[in-house]
């Protein structure tokens, strides 16, 4: 009996496998059309949909599954932003660049490629954020939120002052445009893929533990501030690569942009897909990005019955607001809950849709 539950586990995983790579072949077929036979327009929206997925999957790590209520994405985006942007400037648009006062060398001079730059983007974002753990785990909870926001604040007054550095409040302009479908889904493929793998680890247990009660997680054992250690700096790492993805898809950034408004959309997503749910942040991530794209015409003008009603300005967020109001009234834990995606439940989802069919024949 038990050897053939195993093989019966064992062919589960290969059947898994394949449709997982049948997925991805499809995935990537699309991206190879959508690159030449789709609008810049819907181009743009598709790379936005993977940053904000990689972003909120990395964030949904440390909130949803190692249960720490943090709001600081924005200041790790910006570090990772500024700091592949500074690496892609050549030594003359750096030139050209800081007007006010010239950049400090070596920084002035140094010169490196767009994969490498994302890499060092997240290096370095993932050591802010392991020299923030250290006071930050000092507490938890509510107080965890208002460090967590200070760090937010800090780094956006840091970029408008260190003017040597990152051109203070004139920010970085004219940067190429090397963010890509290839670039953005091949790395949000790469982080669900080092997401999921971490959370169905040992680490990952122990993040859940955490989450569930850190006292009884410490008398089990578990190392509570390391585990969360570990949860920060592997998101702060995705954090900055997202950071350095969407600067290089703008082709601009100053601190305006690293507002706390960026973490609260974040917050959102991952709040409507299910925290702790990697596929509710993946879901939330396309919903949030495309969604208001999709009610755009709810601003323009309409004609309705030959009677024309012009577009109210702003509409478009009011009837975007009113659905979250329903998602969280009706789906408490949000689209996922802590649930996951898997081809065995959609197999049993189509069987059972396939059964009621043949009943109701």
């Amino acid at each position: 009996m038990a050897a053939v539950t195993e093989k019966s586990e064992t062919g589960n995983r290969l059947r898994d496998r394949v449709l997982t790579g049948a997925a991805l072949a499809l995935l990537f077929l699309f991206l190879a059309y959508a690159e030449r036979g789709v609008s810049p327009y819907y181009v743009r929206i598709l790379n936005n949909v993977a940053i904000f997925a990689i972003l909120a999957v990395s964030y949904n790590l440390i909130n949803g599954i190692t249960g720490q209520f943090s709001l600081q994405p924005n200041g790790f985006l910006a570090v990772g932003a500024y700091t592949s942007a500074l690496l892609t400037l050549s030594p003359e648009e750096k030139l050209r660049s800081f007007i006010i006062e010239p950049m400090v060398w070596p920084l002035s001079q140094i010169s490196v490629s767009f994969p490498l730059s994302l890499l060092i983007a997240g290096l370095v974002t993932a050591l802010v954020a392991l020299l923030l753990s250290l006071p930050v785990f000092r507490v938890r909870g509510d107080y965890l939120a208002i460090v967590t926001l200070g760090f937010g604040e800090v780094i956006q007054v840091l970029a408008n002052n260190l003017v040597s550095i990152t051109n203070g409040p004139l920010g970085l302009k004219g940067l190429t445009p090397y963010t890509n479908l290839w670039w953005s889904w091949g790395i949000c493929v790469f982080t669900i893929f080092c997401t999921m793998r971490l959370i169905n680890s040992s680490y990952g247990r122990a993040m859940k533990a955490v989450r569930e009660d850190e006292t009884a997680a410490e008398a089990m054992g578990i190392n509570a501030f390391w585990t969360k250690s570990l949860a920060f700096s592997f998101s702060a790492f995705f954090q900055g690569v997202g950071g350095g993805l969407l600067a290089h898809l703008i082709t601009t950034i100053s601190p305006t942009l690293f507002t706390f408004f960026l973490t609260f959309n974040l917050l959102i997503i991952i709040v409507v897909g299910g925290l702790g749910s990697t596929t509710g942040a993946v879901i939330g991530a396309v919903l949030f990005s495309w969604g208001g794209e999709l009610l755009r015409p709810f601003e323009e003008p309409i004609t309705v019955f030959g009677r024309s009603f012009e577009g109210i300005p702003g509409m478009r967020m009011v009837i975007f607001s009113a659905i979250l109001i329903l998602v969280m009234l009706f789906a408490r834990s949000g689209i996922m809950g802590r649930r996951e995606f898997s081809w065995q439940a959609l197999i049993d989802w189509g069987r059972g849709i396939g059964e009621r069919w043949r009943r109701r024949a």
